[in-house]
Protein backbone atom coordinates (compact mmCIF):
# COMPACT_ATOMS: atom_id res chain seq x y z
CA UNK A 1 0.00 0.00 0.00
CA UNK A 2 1.39 3.80 -0.95
CA UNK A 3 2.36 5.05 2.29
CA UNK A 4 0.07 8.25 1.33
CA UNK A 5 -3.04 6.22 1.62
CA UNK A 6 -2.51 6.02 5.36
CA UNK A 7 -1.45 9.32 6.31
CA UNK A 8 -3.17 12.53 6.69
CA UNK A 9 -1.07 15.24 5.28
CA UNK A 10 -1.48 18.88 6.99
CA UNK A 11 -1.11 20.91 3.92
CA UNK A 12 -1.76 20.03 0.17
CA UNK A 13 -0.50 17.35 -0.60
CA UNK A 14 0.24 16.66 -4.45
CA UNK A 15 1.61 13.30 -5.46
CA UNK A 16 1.97 11.64 -9.13
CA UNK A 17 0.98 7.79 -9.04
CA UNK A 18 3.19 6.28 -11.68
CA UNK A 19 1.55 3.20 -12.89
CA UNK A 20 1.81 0.40 -15.58
CA UNK A 21 -1.44 -1.78 -16.70
CA UNK A 22 -4.93 -2.05 -14.77
CA UNK A 23 -3.52 -3.97 -12.10
CA UNK A 24 -1.08 -1.14 -11.28
CA UNK A 25 -3.89 1.44 -11.38
CA UNK A 26 -6.13 -0.40 -9.37
CA UNK A 27 -3.56 -0.88 -6.54
CA UNK A 28 -2.34 2.36 -6.29
CA UNK A 29 -5.78 3.84 -6.50
CA UNK A 30 -8.25 1.66 -4.31
CA UNK A 31 -6.57 1.27 -1.26
CA UNK A 32 -5.99 5.35 -1.58
CA UNK A 33 -10.16 5.73 -2.05
CA UNK A 34 -10.65 3.60 0.97
CA UNK A 35 -8.76 4.98 4.07
CA UNK A 36 -10.45 8.36 2.61
CA UNK A 37 -13.88 6.80 3.24
CA UNK A 38 -12.73 4.98 6.69
CA UNK A 39 -11.35 8.07 8.11
CA UNK A 40 -14.83 10.68 6.89
CA UNK A 41 -12.99 12.13 3.91
CA UNK A 42 -15.01 13.04 1.02
CA UNK A 43 -13.08 11.76 -2.17
CA UNK A 44 -13.75 13.02 -5.46
CA UNK A 45 -12.49 11.19 -8.94
CA UNK A 46 -12.25 12.48 -12.36
CA UNK A 47 -11.07 9.89 -14.30
CA UNK A 48 -11.82 8.52 -17.96
CA UNK A 49 -15.33 6.98 -18.34
CA UNK A 50 -13.30 3.32 -18.65
CA UNK A 51 -11.46 4.09 -15.62
CA UNK A 52 -14.35 4.88 -13.19
CA UNK A 53 -15.92 1.59 -14.08
CA UNK A 54 -12.96 0.13 -13.38
CA UNK A 55 -12.57 1.53 -9.79
CA UNK A 56 -16.63 1.33 -9.40
CA UNK A 57 -16.36 -2.46 -9.74
CA UNK A 58 -12.89 -2.62 -7.51
CA UNK A 59 -14.40 -0.80 -4.58
CA UNK A 60 -18.15 -2.52 -5.10
CA UNK A 61 -20.50 -1.18 -2.10
CA UNK A 62 -17.86 1.42 -1.20
CA UNK A 63 -18.08 2.88 -4.71
CA UNK A 64 -21.68 4.64 -3.49
CA UNK A 65 -19.75 6.82 -1.08
CA UNK A 66 -17.18 8.43 -3.89
CA UNK A 67 -18.15 11.19 -6.67
CA UNK A 68 -16.81 10.40 -9.79
CA UNK A 69 -16.37 13.14 -12.88
CA UNK A 70 -15.60 11.99 -16.24
CA UNK A 71 -12.33 14.00 -16.80
CA UNK A 72 -12.95 14.10 -21.02
CA UNK A 73 -15.66 16.56 -19.59
CA UNK A 74 -14.12 18.32 -16.68
CA UNK A 75 -10.58 18.89 -18.45
CA UNK A 76 -11.17 18.98 -22.15
CA UNK A 77 -9.93 22.87 -21.53
CA UNK A 78 -7.14 21.88 -19.23
CA UNK A 79 -7.20 25.42 -17.25
CA UNK A 80 -10.91 24.46 -16.14
CA UNK A 81 -10.01 21.19 -13.90
CA UNK A 82 -8.22 23.79 -11.16
CA UNK A 83 -11.68 25.92 -10.69
CA UNK A 84 -13.74 22.33 -10.29
CA UNK A 85 -10.97 20.99 -7.53
CA UNK A 86 -11.92 24.61 -6.04
CA UNK A 87 -15.68 23.88 -6.13
CA UNK A 88 -14.79 20.61 -4.02
CA UNK A 89 -12.92 22.00 -1.72
CA UNK A 90 -15.23 25.24 -1.18
CA UNK A 91 -18.00 22.69 -0.65
CA UNK A 92 -16.05 20.78 2.02
CA UNK A 93 -14.88 23.64 3.78
CA UNK A 94 -12.47 22.79 7.02
CA UNK A 95 -12.48 19.00 6.23
CA UNK A 96 -9.98 16.92 5.07
CA UNK A 97 -10.25 15.62 1.31
CA UNK A 98 -8.92 13.29 -1.19
CA UNK A 99 -9.15 13.63 -4.45
CA UNK A 100 -7.84 11.66 -8.10
CA UNK A 101 -7.44 13.16 -10.85
CA UNK A 102 -5.63 11.93 -14.53
CA UNK A 103 -5.58 15.23 -16.86
CA UNK A 104 -2.79 13.70 -19.03
CA UNK A 105 -3.51 10.96 -21.18
CA UNK A 106 -2.00 9.33 -24.96
CA UNK A 107 -4.18 11.03 -27.45
CA UNK A 108 -3.43 14.84 -26.23
CA UNK A 109 -2.92 17.22 -28.40
CA UNK A 110 0.93 18.85 -28.14
CA UNK A 111 -1.06 21.97 -27.44
CA UNK A 112 -3.21 20.24 -24.77
CA UNK A 113 -0.28 18.20 -23.24
CA UNK A 114 1.72 21.36 -22.43
CA UNK A 115 -1.20 23.05 -21.14
CA UNK A 116 -1.72 20.21 -18.89
CA UNK A 117 1.44 19.98 -17.71
CA UNK A 118 1.66 23.78 -16.77
CA UNK A 119 -1.77 22.90 -15.03
CA UNK A 120 -0.30 20.54 -13.19
CA UNK A 121 2.12 22.95 -11.84
CA UNK A 122 -0.37 25.48 -10.67
CA UNK A 123 -2.09 22.92 -8.89
CA UNK A 124 0.71 23.81 -6.23
CA UNK A 125 0.06 27.45 -6.79
CA UNK A 126 -3.82 27.50 -6.30
CA UNK A 127 -3.89 24.82 -3.37
CA UNK A 128 -0.50 24.95 -1.51
CA UNK A 129 -1.35 27.48 1.15
CA UNK A 130 -4.96 26.55 2.02
CA UNK A 131 -6.88 23.80 3.85
CA UNK A 132 -5.20 20.13 3.67
CA UNK A 133 -6.36 17.75 1.05
CA UNK A 134 -5.13 15.03 -0.56
CA UNK A 135 -4.85 14.81 -4.67
CA UNK A 136 -3.12 11.81 -6.57
CA UNK A 137 -2.43 12.36 -10.21
CA UNK A 138 -2.36 8.68 -12.25
CA UNK A 139 0.43 8.52 -15.32
CA UNK A 140 0.46 5.91 -17.32
CA UNK A 141 4.05 5.13 -17.85
CA UNK A 142 3.42 2.46 -20.18
CA UNK A 143 1.90 4.63 -22.81
CA UNK A 144 2.94 8.19 -21.77
CA UNK A 145 6.45 9.76 -23.20
CA UNK A 146 9.63 9.29 -20.87
CA UNK A 147 9.49 13.55 -20.96
CA UNK A 148 5.56 13.24 -19.61
CA UNK A 149 6.78 11.23 -16.80
CA UNK A 150 9.83 12.90 -16.20
CA UNK A 151 7.47 16.19 -15.78
CA UNK A 152 5.75 14.91 -13.64
CA UNK A 153 8.61 14.45 -11.09
CA UNK A 154 9.19 18.25 -11.50
CA UNK A 155 5.25 18.96 -10.78
CA UNK A 156 4.52 16.71 -7.79
CA UNK A 157 6.13 16.83 -4.75
CA UNK A 158 5.62 13.54 -3.93
CA UNK A 159 6.18 10.37 -6.02
CA UNK A 160 4.44 7.09 -5.40
CA UNK A 161 5.36 3.37 -7.73
CA UNK A 162 4.87 0.08 -6.79
CA UNK A 163 3.42 0.40 -3.53
CA UNK A 164 6.72 2.84 -2.27
CA UNK A 165 5.89 6.42 -1.92
CA UNK A 166 9.04 9.41 -1.73
CA UNK A 167 9.69 12.96 -2.11
CA UNK A 168 10.41 13.78 -5.58
CA UNK A 169 14.24 14.57 -6.11
CA UNK A 170 13.40 17.26 -8.96
CA UNK A 171 9.95 18.61 -7.42
CA UNK A 172 10.48 22.48 -8.49
CA UNK A 173 8.64 24.12 -5.22
CA UNK A 174 6.44 26.08 -4.70
CA UNK A 175 7.80 29.50 -6.16
CA UNK A 176 8.84 27.99 -9.68
CA UNK A 177 5.51 26.15 -9.60
CA UNK A 178 3.77 29.67 -10.55
CA UNK A 179 6.14 31.36 -12.32
CA UNK A 180 5.61 33.05 -15.67
CA UNK A 181 5.04 30.56 -18.30
CA UNK A 182 7.50 31.24 -21.42
CA UNK A 183 7.41 28.11 -23.32
CA UNK A 184 7.55 29.13 -26.73
CA UNK A 185 4.57 28.59 -28.99
CA UNK A 186 4.94 27.19 -32.23
CA UNK A 187 4.59 29.80 -35.24
CA UNK A 188 1.52 28.47 -37.33
CA UNK A 189 2.35 26.91 -40.80
CA UNK A 190 -0.64 28.22 -42.68
CA UNK A 191 -1.83 31.48 -44.00
CA UNK A 192 -2.56 33.68 -41.12
CA UNK A 193 -4.87 36.94 -41.20
CA UNK A 194 -3.45 39.94 -39.07
CA UNK A 195 -4.92 43.00 -37.64
CA UNK A 196 -3.44 46.04 -35.43
CA UNK A 197 -5.72 47.25 -33.46
CA UNK A 198 -6.60 50.24 -30.46
CA UNK A 199 -9.82 50.71 -28.84
CA UNK A 200 -11.22 52.19 -32.08
CA UNK A 201 -10.83 49.15 -34.30
CA UNK A 202 -13.10 46.34 -31.73
CA UNK A 203 -15.52 46.09 -34.22
CA UNK A 204 -13.09 45.37 -36.91
CA UNK A 205 -11.72 42.45 -34.48
CA UNK A 206 -15.21 41.23 -34.29
CA UNK A 207 -15.74 41.07 -37.72
CA UNK A 208 -12.45 39.84 -38.68
CA UNK A 209 -12.98 36.40 -36.30
CA UNK A 210 -16.62 36.55 -38.23
CA UNK A 211 -15.43 35.90 -41.35
CA UNK A 212 -12.82 33.55 -39.83
CA UNK A 213 -15.35 31.47 -37.99
CA UNK A 214 -17.21 30.93 -41.00
CA UNK A 215 -14.36 30.35 -43.61
CA UNK A 216 -13.33 27.34 -40.84
CA UNK A 217 -17.29 26.29 -40.68
CA UNK A 218 -17.90 27.07 -37.52
CA UNK A 219 -21.50 26.68 -36.09
CA UNK A 220 -22.98 30.45 -35.54
CA UNK A 221 -22.82 29.25 -31.77
CA UNK A 222 -19.40 27.97 -31.34
CA UNK A 223 -18.41 31.41 -33.83
CA UNK A 224 -20.50 33.92 -31.42
CA UNK A 225 -18.43 32.36 -28.50
CA UNK A 226 -15.23 32.59 -30.06
CA UNK A 227 -15.84 36.66 -30.90
CA UNK A 228 -17.00 36.76 -27.49
CA UNK A 229 -13.68 36.04 -26.10
CA UNK A 230 -11.61 37.63 -28.54
CA UNK A 231 -13.39 40.63 -27.55
CA UNK A 232 -12.57 40.25 -23.86
CA UNK A 233 -8.80 39.82 -24.60
CA UNK A 234 -8.36 42.81 -27.05
CA UNK A 235 -9.99 45.08 -24.71
CA UNK A 236 -7.80 43.77 -21.93
CA UNK A 237 -5.00 44.39 -24.70
CA UNK A 238 -6.51 47.85 -24.85
CA UNK A 239 -6.65 48.50 -21.15
CA UNK A 240 -3.68 46.82 -19.46
CA UNK A 241 -1.69 45.93 -23.06
CA UNK A 242 -0.43 49.58 -24.02
CA UNK A 243 -3.51 50.90 -25.77
CA UNK A 244 -3.71 47.89 -28.05
CA UNK A 245 -1.93 45.18 -29.52
CA UNK A 246 -1.91 42.73 -32.49
CA UNK A 247 -4.70 40.33 -33.56
CA UNK A 248 -3.55 37.04 -35.84
CA UNK A 249 -6.08 34.24 -36.95
CA UNK A 250 -5.40 30.86 -39.00
CA UNK A 251 -7.01 27.55 -39.34
CA UNK A 252 -4.61 24.80 -37.55
CA UNK A 253 -6.04 21.39 -38.19
CA UNK A 254 -9.95 21.51 -37.86
CA UNK A 255 -8.91 24.44 -34.87
CA UNK A 256 -9.43 27.91 -35.67
CA UNK A 257 -7.22 29.84 -33.77
CA UNK A 258 -6.90 33.55 -32.55
CA UNK A 259 -4.20 35.44 -31.15
CA UNK A 260 -4.13 38.64 -29.16
CA UNK A 261 -0.60 39.90 -28.47
CA UNK A 262 0.12 43.27 -26.79
CA UNK A 263 3.28 44.74 -24.58
CA UNK A 264 1.21 44.46 -21.48
CA UNK A 265 2.74 41.76 -18.53
CA UNK A 266 0.67 40.50 -15.60
CA UNK A 267 1.80 38.81 -12.24
CA UNK A 268 -0.79 36.27 -11.53
CA UNK A 269 -0.92 32.66 -12.55
CA UNK A 270 -3.91 32.05 -11.50
CA UNK A 271 -5.84 34.62 -13.27
CA UNK A 272 -7.73 32.46 -15.66
CA UNK A 273 -8.90 29.85 -13.50
CA UNK A 274 -10.37 32.05 -10.56
CA UNK A 275 -14.08 32.59 -10.76
CA UNK A 276 -14.55 36.39 -11.10
CA UNK A 277 -15.68 37.86 -7.83
CA UNK A 278 -18.98 39.92 -8.05
CA UNK A 279 -17.68 43.32 -8.14
CA UNK A 280 -17.29 45.18 -12.04
CA UNK A 281 -13.63 45.85 -11.74
CA UNK A 282 -13.15 42.16 -10.68
CA UNK A 283 -11.11 40.70 -14.23
CA UNK A 284 -13.23 37.96 -15.87
CA UNK A 285 -11.36 38.27 -19.46
CA UNK A 286 -9.32 35.12 -19.13
CA UNK A 287 -11.42 33.52 -17.34
CA UNK A 288 -14.53 33.61 -19.42
CA UNK A 289 -11.66 33.35 -22.64
CA UNK A 290 -11.40 29.54 -20.74
CA UNK A 291 -15.12 28.93 -20.34
CA UNK A 292 -16.26 30.08 -23.92
CA UNK A 293 -13.28 28.56 -25.97
CA UNK A 294 -11.74 24.58 -26.22
CA UNK A 295 -8.07 25.77 -25.36
CA UNK A 296 -6.80 28.63 -23.90
CA UNK A 297 -2.78 29.30 -24.71
CA UNK A 298 -1.02 32.18 -22.29
CA UNK A 299 2.76 33.37 -22.22
CA UNK A 300 4.46 36.15 -20.78
CA UNK A 301 7.16 37.28 -22.52
CA UNK A 302 9.88 39.98 -22.39
CA UNK A 303 8.26 41.12 -25.17
CA UNK A 304 4.85 41.26 -23.60
CA UNK A 305 1.75 38.83 -23.38
CA UNK A 306 0.47 36.25 -25.91
CA UNK A 307 -2.99 34.59 -25.64
CA UNK A 308 -4.03 32.03 -28.01
CA UNK A 309 -7.60 30.93 -28.43
CA UNK A 310 -8.68 27.43 -30.23
CA UNK A 311 -12.09 26.93 -30.94
CA UNK A 312 -13.56 23.31 -32.18
CA UNK A 313 -16.21 23.56 -34.55
CA UNK A 314 -18.07 20.53 -32.50
CA UNK A 315 -19.55 21.64 -29.13
CA UNK A 316 -17.87 19.85 -26.10
CA UNK A 317 -19.37 19.52 -22.78
CA UNK A 318 -18.16 21.85 -20.41
CA UNK A 319 -19.67 20.94 -17.50
CA UNK A 320 -18.71 18.70 -14.16
CA UNK A 321 -20.93 15.51 -14.57
CA UNK A 322 -21.22 13.60 -12.03
CA UNK A 323 -21.89 10.02 -12.45
CA UNK A 324 -23.85 7.93 -9.97
CA UNK A 325 -22.55 4.16 -9.12
CA UNK A 326 -24.52 1.34 -10.84
CA UNK A 327 -24.84 -1.12 -8.00
CA UNK A 328 -25.54 -3.50 -10.35
CA UNK A 329 -22.77 -3.15 -12.83
CA UNK A 330 -21.06 -6.25 -13.36
CA UNK A 331 -18.40 -7.38 -11.59
CA UNK A 332 -16.12 -8.78 -13.72
CA UNK A 333 -12.76 -6.17 -14.81
CA UNK A 334 -11.68 -5.13 -17.76
CA UNK A 335 -10.91 -8.17 -20.66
Amino acid sequence: MSSSAGAQTETFRHEALLYSGWAEFVTGTVPFIREGLRVGEPVLVVESLEKIELLQIALGRDAGAVTFADMANVGANPARIIPAWHDFVSRHGGQRLRGIGEPIWKGRSPDELIECQRHESLLNTAFAQGQPWTLLCPYDTERLDSAVIEEARRSHEFVSQRGSTQPSQIYRGFEASGASFEAPLPEPDTSVGRLLFTSEDLLEVRSLVVRHSRTAGLPPSRAAELVTAVNEIATNSIRHGGGGGCLRIWQQDTALVCEIADSGRFNNPLVDRQRPGAEVSAPRGLWLANQLCDLVQIRTLAEGTVVRLHMYPKVPERHLRVLPHDPKRRSAGPD
